[in-house]
């Protein structure tokens, strides 16, 4: 019987009989409560099981670890196409992997509920309990294809993700048997701690052509803990949903008599989307930009001149065939900027030329993939486009940052990160095929942010297919991480649309980079995080009632009226409450629209032209405070500072 030696965690080394698996080992140095999952042998993840038969190193994989959750989400993933085949034996699993937080399994089966939801838990629950083996099985290509020769989903995995080799892996627990090339945990009582959470609709291979199918979300962590931190997680989020308090503020509507993925702004929401844009604009033109507008279509051979036909066809909705050509609703305004630029000869004293659009583009999204304002098919950019030397974009690029950087300031948005987003050498059908162009101008990306010292993280795949970008990502009140404004250097319009212009020397010079940028996403996906961050409450420039006057009883009409034309000439916007109904009642009522201020009138405010000022906004910390007898004057005044200085904070009411 040979012996071998194993080295743990690079530190100490202990003999053991050769044919020990791994799990054996790390049970022996810290205890079966380990909390191990998996283990890396010489630097490979191995399942539990993974007999040791020659010297090694050894370390544990813990649940706790993102390599230890990833594993616990995938075999919980498993767990979920079982007890599916179980209750729906003709359900067909596709894929099942694992995500931020949990975990998903797409089916090709037909749409399930609640109720069936709770069903499939209960059953995943009684699995755990019997803490079924989980055992990794090699088969060859042959019989791994008679495995699963009913599921044609499986054997288009197996031609792809195999093809000709000899053999591969799966994992079997109980009568379920899933293709994988794992790790997985050893058995079925490691999953304890998930959650099933919704369902949705996907198409396979994320190809609204192929077959339709149904996808079942969970959650999935490795303690107790980390599942009710999730679940508090969920629920805080709830709370903050802009699609609910989208609702509750009249902000938007979408009916189905229009479409899916097409908001229809109603006045609250356009005034915030106006509050925006006016902002913008002003930002704008003092960064020397000029605005142009473009139309919502153009014909085909534009969009095939700019690249987006083909690298963008699913994006765009299908073509429109005229009697002058066949034409395409924009989905970017980019193609039509271009051809502003090329509409006269450009000198260099014109560079950098800056031109910016709140533009209309339309996109294709799947109905399935459809979230409230987030993911929409009508989008109105906050788009523009710099056309400069190379020499020029570096200062270009930190203008773009500083802009965003102020921009989230004045929002109180904090949580985000920058990251650098660079092409796939391995996935170049994605991209324009110029190696020598990514690489400088990824470098040349990478270099500015360097000198800028701005901290970033690198994305291979995550590029436009023209050219490298600087994203600036976002993590919303789920924790989700999110793209929310976007810096993008393309160096393929130069070539594509002929951009030249006439250097100091009188020469044509084509060397013209273009930036894209959106510093403020979409109109539509920026009121859904502003939303959900502020959770309706929005700071008192932003809010669409700045003032909700209300008064005590009906004596005090005359003055209410009185004050709210006070308020609107100063550039306010005002609400009145003058019914009949109780002071409650209305305070009760008005609280839901989540006003940055309640004008509370009563008999002293009309005789003393006062105001009771009140903040009781839902979901508010300071909801309920109040400041008697304040000057009318004065609270105008003092509103009227809070709005042009785009303060923050609701400033009008002190805590006692």
């Amino acid at each position: 019987m040979s012996m071998i030696k194993v080295e743990i965690n690079d530190e100490d080394v202990h003999e053991y009989v050769s044919g020990i698996t791994a799990g054996e080992v790390l049970d022996n140095i810290y205890g079966n409560r380990s909390g191990a999952v998996a283990a890396i042998v010489n630097g490979i993840q191995k399942d539990m099981s993974f007999t040791l038969d020659e010297n090694c190193k050894i370390e544990a994989i813990l649940g706790e670890s993102d390599e230890g959750l990833y594993i616990l989400r995938h075999s919980c993933a498993h767990l979920l196409a079982q007890v599916v085949l179980e209750m729906f034996p003709d359900a067909k699993p596709t894929i099942g992997p694992p995500i931020e937080h949990g975990f998903y399994y797409d089916f090709h089966m037909d749409p399930i509920g609640d109720t069936e939801l709770k069903v499939l838990e209960k059953r995943m629950n009684k699995l755990i309990r019997e803490n079924i083996k989980i055992v990794r099985e090699e088969h060859e290509n042959n019989v791994l294809r008679d495995m699963f020769a009913d599921n044609k989903f499986k054997i288009e995995i197996i031609d792809e993700k195999i093809g000709n080799e000899i053999s591969s892996t799966a994992y079997r627990q109980g009568d379920f048997v899933d293709l994988c090339r794992g790790p997985h945990v050893p058995s079925t009582s490691h999953l304890r701690w998930f959650k099933l959470t919704s369902t949705s609709q996907a198409y396979w291979r994320a190809d609204r052509n192929r077959e339709p199918l149904t996808r079942i979300y969970g959650m999935c962590y490795a303690t107790k803990e980390g599942l009710k931190e999730r679940q508090k997680q969920i629920e805080e989020a709830s709370k903050r949903d802009h699609k609910k308090i989208g609702k509750e503020l009249e902000l938007y509507m979408i009916d189905e008599l229009i479409g899916k993925g097409l908001p229809v702004w109603l006045p609250n929401g356009q005034i915030l989307k106006s509050e925006i844009e006016n902002y913008a604009l002003k930002t704008e033109e003092s960064y020397g930009y000029q605005r142009v507008t473009t139309p919502a279509l153009a014909k085909q051979e534009l969009f095939e001149c700019s690249g987006h036909l083909p690298h963008y066809a699913d994006g765009m909705y299908p073509p429109m065939e005229m009697d002058d050509g066949t034409y395409y609703l924009k989905a970017m305004n980019c193609p039509m900027h271009h051809l502003v630029y090329r509409n006269k000869k450009r000198s260099y004293r014109e560079l950098p030329f800056r031109i910016a659009e709140y533009g209309t583009c339309y996109r294709n999204e799947m109905s399935g993939a459809l979230a409230g304002l987030l993911r929409v098919r009508m989008l109105s950019m906050n788009d523009a486009h710099i056309y400069c030397t190379l020499d020029q974009v570096g200062q270009e690029v930190a203008n773009n940052i500083k802009m965003v950087q102020d921009y989230y300031s004045t929002f109180g948005f904090e949580n985000y990160h920058f990251r650098l987003s660079l092409w796939d050498p391995e996935n170049t059908e994605k991209y324009i095929e110029q190696p020598e162009n990514w690489a400088s101008t990824q470098n040349h990306l990478r270099q500015i942010l360097d000198e800028l010292q701005v901290p970033y993280v690198e994305a291979i795949g995550e590029a436009a297919f023209y050219g490298p970008k600087i994203d600036i990502q976002f993590t919303t009140a789920l924790g989700r991480e999110e793209s929310m404004s976007t810096i993008q250097l393309d160096f393929a319009a130069k070539e594509r649309f002929e951009l030249s212009y006439k250097d100091e020397n009188g020469d044509e010079n084509g060397e013209v980079f273009v930036i894209h940028r959106a510093p403020l996403s979409t109109h539509e996906r920026f009121v859904a995080f502003l939303t959900e961050h502020w959770a309706g409450n929005f700071p008192t420039w932003l809010s669409p009632v700045q003032v909700q006057v209300i008064t005590i009883s009906e004596k005090q009409k005359e003055y209410a009226s009185e004050v709210a034309s006070m308020l609107k000439e100063a550039g306010i916007r005002v609400s009145v409450d003058d019914s009949d109904a109780t002071i409650g009642k209305k305070i009760r009522m008005h609280r839901k629209m989540r006003p940055a201020y309640m004008l509370i009138l009563g008999e002293d405010e009309a005789t003393e032209r006062t105001v009771s000022i009140r903040i009781d906004r839902k979901g508010e910390s300071r909801s309920g405070d109040q400041s008697n007898g304040v000057p009318l004057t004065k609270f105008i005044t003092d509103i009227s500072i809070e709005i042009n200085t785009k303060s923050r904070k609701l400033s009008l009411v002190s805590k006692e």
